[in-house]
């Protein structure tokens, strides 16, 4: 592969790349596939872009114009079934932001990559913004000692007519998505700081009466924190959140070794927070306690042109490591076992919630007895367009 001949599913998060993806001479966009025409119509795509709103037509006619990789930007949950379907077209897949809905599907999913032999990755983004990059590099160097403590904070709170804008329809994803299920914000950039796998989680979550107010009638979600407390495979404790609408200020991001910490996020703009021991300082660390802005150098040539990019830089990076891995062969931090790993965090976080924080392992999709496990389970909360097919709640019992 010379270029990344790509076709994007999904418009409307897919927007955002497709304006990144027009400006990258080593990617082409050959089609894009939209089931919500007014969208597609919205979409400002240049003339020989094919559109079209039938996956299977999306795969077909896109191959015949040389369509080799499937950028997944469909309905949050729907991810696998349309990964699985590239990539037996023979075509490599990016998926943004989950990898499966399921268990099974994460099972699925796995064995599809390993039978195809096709590339797969996540497009995780949030851990490629400048301070996460810095406070991973500052783990990976050793800068902090032994990592025992980590911990993620993804907020994003809005308003009622903003939140009915978001889930149009009273079976949309959004309205039916437990608080534990957006998971890869908070604990993707753990994993990528940290370079660790979740072997346990214990979940809670909490019902929200403000919540509740907001989104009646149009939402059944009526939480407002989902947290999750993992064990991780490198000795590491981590707690994380998925999508939260409790009342705080900004996302954040937290690592703590036995010799110094860093914490990071939207509140601290680019800027790292560095702090150690009185007694544990190094030479040449300007003090206990340092707040500064990363030089982009350091990551880089390509570090500059990220700072310009959506969601901090990261979606930059999500393009960069799709062609260093689809061109070069150069494999991204989050294959599909780690987009797997964060599938199934996410799903078993949400059922340990429903139990009381019960203890929950976290099986390692590399290994096929432990798949062989979770092979038929297909649990959802997620109803279909005609309200069916729920086999979960998607909330916490009512106080």
């Amino acid at each position: 592969m010379t270029k990344v001949k790509i076709g994007m599913l999904g418009a409307w998060r897919g927007n955002s790349y497709i304006d990144l993806i027009l400006k990258d001479p080593e990617i082409e966009l050959v089609a894009v596939c939209e089931k919500h025409a007014p969208t597609l119509e919205a979409t400002g795509l240049p003339d020989g872009v094919m559109k079209c709103a039938d996956f299977g037509e999306f795969l077909e006619s896109g191959a015949e114009k040389g369509m080799n990789a499937v950028f997944l930007c469909n309905y949050f949950h729907e991810h696998a079934p349309y990964a699985i379907r590239a990539m037996e077209a023979g075509m490599d897949v990016v998926s943004e932001c989950t990898s499966a809905g399921t268990m099974k599907e994460c099972v699925d999913l796995v064995r599809a990559v390993e039978r195809t032999g096709r590339k797969y990755m996540i497009a995780e983004n949030y851990p490629f913004s400048l301070s996460n990059m810095e406070m991973a590099r500052l783990c990976r160097e050793g800068r902090l000692g032994k990592i025992l403590y980590a911990e993620g904070e993804y907020n994003h709170s809005a308003s009622a007519g903003e939140l009915r804008a978001y889930s149009p329809g009273k079976y949309h994803w959004r309205a039916w998505l437990p608080r534990t299920y957006y998971v890869t914000h908070a604990m993707g950039p753990l994993m990528y700081m940290t370079d660790s796998m979740p072997r346990y989680v214990s979940g809670r979550s909490v019902y929200s009466p403000f919540v509740h107010e907001q989104v009646e009638g149009f939402r059944a979600v009526y939480d407002g924190v989902g947290m999750m407390f993992c064990e991780m495979d490198n000795g590491m404790i981590a707690r994380f959140t998925g999508c939260t609408a409790m009342a705080s200020d900004y996302s954040r991001y937290r690592v703590c070794g036995d010799i110094g910490g860093a914490e990071g996020g939207t509140g601290f703009g680019e800027n790292v927070r560095l702090y150690y021991h009185p007694f544990t300082v190094p030479d040449g660390a300007g003090g206990q306690i340092t707040v500064y802005r990363p030089d982009p150098a350091r990551f880089g040539k390509r570090a500059e042109k990220a700072l310009g990019a959506g969601h901090g830089g990261g979606d930059f990076w999500v393009l960069e490591n799709m062609k260093d891995y689809f061109l070069r062969g150069i494999a991204p931090f989050f294959d599909v076992y780690k987009g797997v790993a964060m599938s199934a965090t996410a799903i078993l976080g949400w059922r340990s919630s429903l139990r009381h924080g019960e203890n929950m392992a976290v099986p390692d999709f590399r290994v096929e007895s432990e798949r062989k496990l979770w092979e038929n389970d297909d649990l959802t909360p997620f109803p279909g367009e005609n309200g069916e097919g729920a086999t979960l709640p998607c909330t916490m019992p009512l106080p």
